[in-house]
């Protein structure tokens, strides 16, 4: 996969959506800052940070990932791959629904993905080394350049989504300590129940995780 690396940009996800929707890339493409001024998290929140931590945006067709991915989970599915990379050089890496990275209870990193015609994007940023945003730090001594390099070739393996939720459904049970953002309102995860395509039940409605 083709990778652009920049010294500086306002966000990645926001450079990436207007280079997609103006055709001027070929997919798969993955776009990285090292320093990232304006990112984007959740419900629009910012994610942004200076040098030492990762910033990176991914272009990739549908076609080209698993058969059996629901679209709808697709922040589950990249955070936990990356979750198994981290967790080659840090303890107690885990993934919170629907699209955060923990280390033990504190954040350090976030997924956000988003579905233009067929292809998907997705955007990530983790606090590797310095806390500039709100959230921890891992404190790695590890090159975010290095690190994009082994997230992407897990990546490119492809693993089904049925194995990756088969993992991920049980370290949901961390989940249940925390809320969640819902139709705007905090919600309790306590008695949430985890369904096979990554969606939540939550008092008798169901929740799907797009982020």
């Amino acid at each position: 996969m083709e990778i652009l690396c920049f010294n500086e940009l306002a966000s990645t996800q926001t450079y990436l959506i207007d280079e997609v929707q103006k055709s001027n890339v070929t997919l798969p493409i993955t776009v990285m800052a090292k320093k990232q001024t304006a990112g984007i998290g959740s419900r629009d929140n910012s994610w942004d940070g200076g040098e030492g931590n990762l910033f990176f945006s991914l272009a990739i067709s549908i076609d080209d990932l698993p058969n059996d991915l629901p679209l709808t989970s697709a922040s589950i599915y990249f955070s936990y791959i990356m979750k198994k990379v981290l967790s080659e050089y840090s303890e107690d890496i885990w993934v919170k629904w629907p699209n955060d990275l923990y280390q033990n209870k504190s954040k350090i990193g976030g997924t956000i993905t988003k579905k233009i015609d067929n292809i998907l994007l997705c955007g990530m940023g983790i606090n590797l080394q310095k806390n500039s945003n709100s959230f921890e730090a891992l404190n790695l001594n590890v090159e975010p350049m290095v690190l994009l390099k082994k997230y992407l070739s897990a990546l490119e393996m492809c693993p089904l989504w049925k194995h990756i939720f088969s993992q991920y459904r049980i370290e949901f049970e961390r989940t249940r300590e925390f809320s969640a953002h819902i139709e705007g309102e905090y919600k309790s995860l306590k008695k949430a129940i985890l369904s096979e395509d990554g969606s939540l039940i939550i008092e008798n409605k169901r929740v799907y995780n797009i982020r």
